[in-house]
């Protein structure tokens, strides 16, 4: 069984954790998918992401785009330590041929980033949009 949100995350993790410049400020094991604010800091957490289904593709390929956002969480780091591993995962992330277990990725790139204040002045909040086009047989 093939579900591509989880086949793009589990692909971004493994880019994330293949650059030195990114596990240099978040520890492997802080980098993971959840909806939450994390218990340890730093962290990137990606979204349960949107998945919209294009239809079927060639030789019974189906075919989808999948949103996410990445959150990056500091605490007690100052405003711009969000935007220090921001700037490391793009790197990571930036004209990155995914390898997608499963499928395989088309298309990838970040959208949008953010970094919004949170109600908790201690956290560092950023956002990295990302959006890709994912196919698998069927």
């Amino acid at each position: 069984m093939f579900e591509p949100t989880l086949a793009l995350q589990t692909a971004i993790r493994a880019a994330l954790m293949d650059s030195p410049a990114v596990t240099a400020l978040v520890p492997a094991d802080h980098i993971r998918a959840g909806s939450t604010r994390p218990d340890k800091t730093p962290a990137i957490i990606m979204s349960d992401g949107q998945t919209a289904l294009h239809g079927h593709d060639y030789a019974s390929q189906r075919v989808a785009w999948v949103y996410l956002d990445l959150h990056i969480w500091t605490l007690d780091a100052g405003p711009d330590a969000a935007k220090e591993i921001a700037g490391a995962a793009m790197a990571a992330l930036d004209k990155r041929n995914l390898t997608v277990e499963g499928g395989y990725c088309d298309h990838f790139r970040m959208t949008a980033s953010r970094f919004p204040r949170d109600p908790d002045p201690a956290y560092g909040h950023g956002i990295l949009s990302v959006e890709a086009l994912i196919r698998w047989f069927i």
